[in-house]
């Protein structure tokens, strides 16, 4: 096994660990102090579930990380040395902007923030992920752009940062929904990092997965009756989706693409695939609203996994149909891009949205019209 495999495994077991120890402290004080997720017409969720999940994130991220790194650099050669040459100064912007994101999250969580405060946090987020010396740099024939300006890769990347920030945060509607696609997303960026061998976003990938882990099983499996269950909340929505971005630019950014045979990958598609149905579900939400001349940035009951449950779909079954969904689109994606260009892979993922939702929406007004149908006879 290759000391990396081995560091990585580490690495998911470190963050497991400490993620596990901290959840059930953070509920206990979540009790004590009344700190609960206010149950609304728009919620789902019955009884007083604590929504600091997201709180044990960072902590975990960043300790697991630290030690692990420290200890190879300490006493076990200079291979992690090496590879922290090229990465250190985006590490140390990435926990800058991570930890403004995750104070903000936290600040949301407690007391609430306005949307205008919230976006200009997330702007200055996007803005040292950019000094850091990572932004969108090539499109690899996405519109069939392919090398990009530099001040236009600064913009795209800092809208880019906002943009998947508020998608996972909207996608976070049903349990283990925002959690189970950013596993998902871990562990497909930490397999392409492995075969692309950059290593420590590979780290980073498996930190990230070992501390949703516990937060997955507390979210799905707790009770609120038990008060052993807890929501992300806008900490671990946030602080998920910075670092879903970051690495999706790391991929954007792979000196070279890998291969199968003579044909090369497409970056542009391995670094979105991971995050396409949140990204895609917010966008549709987001027009669905003004389509119906309703402020877009108020919440509703209209993303795809409301679609589902409207269906008559437990909550189970409609986040197990969306894993599933997002694990096959993603296998498409990846071996679909060896062969069709990004402009056209795009465009045949969102007309394969389109048509899932006008799908599921007739479905919707079927079901309602038979439901009403029997409730008059």
């Amino acid at each position: 096994m290759s000391y990396w495999i081995i560091n990585y495994i580490i690495t998911i077991a470190a963050t497991t660990l400490l993620a596990a120890l901290l959840i059930p402290k953070i509920l206990l004080i979540a009790f004590r102090c009344n700190l609960y997720d206010a149950v609304d017409d728009r919620k789902i969720h019955k009884g007083v579930v604590p929504r600091l999940g997201g709180v044990s994130f960072l902590p975990s991220i960043g300790v697991a990380l630290c030690l692990i790194i420290g200890v190879n650099m300490r006493f076990f050669g200079e291979e992690m040395s090496s590879s922290l040459m090229g990465d250190g100064v985006q590490l140390i912007f990435l926990f800058s902007s991570l930890l403004l994101i995750y104070l903000l999250g936290i600040a949301d969580d407690l007391i609430g923030v306005r949307y205008r405060a919230k976006f200009l946090f997330q702007i200055v987020g996007g803005i040292l992920i950019v000094l850091s010396g990572l932004w969108v740099r090539d499109m690899f024939g996405f519109l069939w752009i392919h090398e990009v300006a530099l001040w236009v890769g600064w913009i795209l990347t800092v809208f880019l940062v906002i943009y998947v920030l508020n998608a996972i945060n909207l996608i976070d509607g049903i349990d283990g929904l925002a959690s189970g696609l950013s596993i998902v997303a871990f562990a497909w960026y930490s397999y392409l990092f492995y075969i692309s061998g950059d290593y420590i976003p590979m780290l980073i990938s498996g930190a990230a997965l070992g501390t949703i882990i516990p937060f997955f099983y507390y979210n799905v499996f707790g009770t609120a009756s038990a008060h052993n269950k807890i929501f992300m909340g806008d900490t671990g929505s946030l602080t998920i989706g910075l670092l879903l971005v970051f690495l999706s630019l790391k991929v954007d950014n792979l000196p070279s693409a890998p291969t199968c045979g003579t044909h090369e990958y497409n970056l542009f598609i391995l670094a979105i695939a991971p995050i396409i149905i949140p990204c895609f579900d917010v966008v549709r939400v987001f027009l669905h609203r003004l389509r119906q001349r309703r402020n877009p940035f108020l919440p509703d009951k209209s993303h795809i996994h409301h679609k589902l449950l409207a269906l008559g779909f437990a909550q189970s079954k409609a986040l197990i149909t969306i894993l599933v969904w997002d694990a096959i689109l993603i296998v498409l994606n990846f071996m679909c891009s060896l062969c069709i260009g990004a402009t056209w892979l795009v465009l045949a993922d969102v007309a394969l949205w389109t048509l899932l939702n006008v799908y599921l929406t007739s479905a919707i007004r079927r079901r309602e019209k038979m439901l009403g149908e029997e409730l008059y006879k």
